[in-house]
């Protein structure tokens, strides 16, 4: 999963981190709720590391040149990697990473058949649109997490260079034929809503996660503030569907 470079802003003045947020994964594991929020979401994100890179080189197949081809072999290399660090971490810490990641397969696999694709542009858009609105979430839920699973959540979300490569291509699309980018407007509308629902049935399938969510292991987060993340989430897809040259 990735962020593009372009796609969101870093504020200079972050708070300091409190509460678990400011342990180590051996003090904060100790509490066995916290613990069961961390195995469910390394497994939500190794889960869908895996279907990213399975994803990408599926997409490489309908990719119009070579060169497209390698690109997305390259990027799906990296999201195999990723998917390595989080199930080495899962074992790490005495967990199976099958069993880690069995909750959401069927979710996620839902939402890819109810989203799949009908060409290579909105393949692209899809990755661009629907893992970006993940790795948003994901980064949301890091900022409570430990030191140490926060380090891994946020390296395994580091950019693999797709989101720039979607929006040079479908904005070259765009520009060679202009009428394409409403089709595509629409289809990217649709994968936000489909995103943010599937984000929000998997986090109340699950108590440990929900809980943290909300503020039962992780202090400073209530219910007033999902509905701000949820906001600043909406926020940063406003700004992708500009930076591919779409309304949103």
């Amino acid at each position: 999963m990735e962020t593009p470079d372009n796609a969101t802003e870093t504020s200079d003045e972050a708070p300091v981190p409190t509460g678990i947020a400011a342990q180590d994964w051996a003090t904060a594991s100790a509490e066995p709720q916290y613990r069961a929020a961390v195995v469910d979401l390394l497994g939500a994100l190794a889960y869908g590391e895996l279907a990213a890179f399975e994803r990408l080189a599926e997409d490489a197949k309908l990719a119009p040149t070579l060169g497209d081809k390698a690109a997305l072999a390259r990027m799906a290399s990296a999201e195999f990697h990723h998917f390595e660090q989080l199930t080495d971490r899962l074992t790490a810490i005495e967990e199976t990473p099958t069993a880690a990641m069995e909750p959401f397969a069927k979710p996620l696999d839902d939402f890819h058949r109810q989203t799949a694709p009908s060409d290579w542009l909105e393949g692209l858009v899809k990755a661009y649109v629907g893992d970006s609105i993940a790795s948003d979430f994901y980064r949301e839920i890091a900022a409570r997490l430990d030191t140490d699973t926060r380090s891994l959540v946020l390296s395994v979300l580091d950019d693999t260079g797709h989101g720039n490569f979607a929006v040079e291509k479908v904005r070259a699309a765009i520009e060679a034929e202009p009428r394409v980018g409403g089709r595509l407007a629409l289809w990217a509308r649709r994968l936000m809503g489909e995103a943010l629902s599937q984000a929000q049935r998997v986090v109340a399938d699950r108590d440990a996660l929900s809980t943290m969510l909300v503020g039962g292991v992780a202090d400073g987060f209530d219910l007033a503030e999902v509905g701000r993340m949820f906001s600043r989430i909406t926020e940063a897809h406003t700004k992708r569907m500009a930076a591919l040259g779409l309304a949103a």
